[in-house]
C-alpha cells in the first residue's frame, strides 16, 4: 500500500521547515518547492548546472522530457548562501558527506525532511514527494488553472 504524503499548506510551516534544515537540505527544500522537480532530478544536479545561472535546463529522468525553468529569487538566494568558491563544477549540488563525490540518496533526503517537519511541529506526513505537492498546492490556491500547472513559472 502506498503511503499518502501531504503538501505543506502554510507559509509559517514552510519557514519553520527551513529553520530546521542544514544549508544543503534547505537548498534542496527550496529548490523542490519552487521547481516541482522530482527528487531524482534534484539529486542529479551538479554545481555547474546552477552556478551563475538564471535558468535551469534538464532532461527529466522519469519522462526523458526537457524542462527549462527560471531559478527564481528564493532559489537564487539559497544558492548564493550555499555555493562557495572552493566547490568544483563537477561536484554534486547535494553531495553526500561520506567523502566521495556522490549525491545524497532519496532516502537520506526524505529522512532530513521528515526530521525537520517533526521539529517544526508539522503533523502531516512529509517526504520528498511533498516538495512537488507543495509547489502544486501553492500554484492551485494562487488561482492557476489545474490544466496549466505544469507550464507555469515557480512561485517565490
Amino acid at each position: 500500500m502506498m503511503e499518502t504524503v501531504e503538501p505543506i499548506r502554510s507559509k509559517r510551516e514552510i519557514n519553520a521547515m527551513k529553520r530546521h534544515l542544514s544549508p544543503r537540505d534547505r537548498l534542496l527544500f527550496v529548490m523542490g518547492i519552487n521547481s516541482a522537480l522530482r527528487i531524482s532530478d534534484l539529486l542529479r544536479l551538479k554545481v555547474r548546472d546552477v552556478r551563475g545561472a538564471t535558468h535551469l535546463s534538464i532532461r527529466e529522468q522519469k519522462t526523458n522530457k526537457p524542462k527549462k525553468f527560471l531559478l527564481n529569487g528564493a532559489i537564487q538566494r539559497e544558492l548564493s548562501n550555499f555555493l562557495t568558491d572552493d566547490m568544483t563544477d563537477e561536484e554534486f549540488l547535494f553531495k553526500s558527506r561520506k567523502g566521495m563525490n556522490q549525491p545524497i540518496t532519496s532516502v537520506q533526503a526524505g529522512r532530513a525532511l521528515k526530521n525537520a517537519a517533526t521539529k517544526a511541529g508539522i503533523k502531516d506526513n512529509i517526504n520528498t514527494h511533498s516538495l512537488r505537492k507543495t509547489w502544486a498546492y501553492w500554484r492551485f490556491i494562487s488561482g492557476e488553472k489545474t490544466a496549466h500547472l505544469q507550464s507555469v513559472e515557480p512561485f517565490e
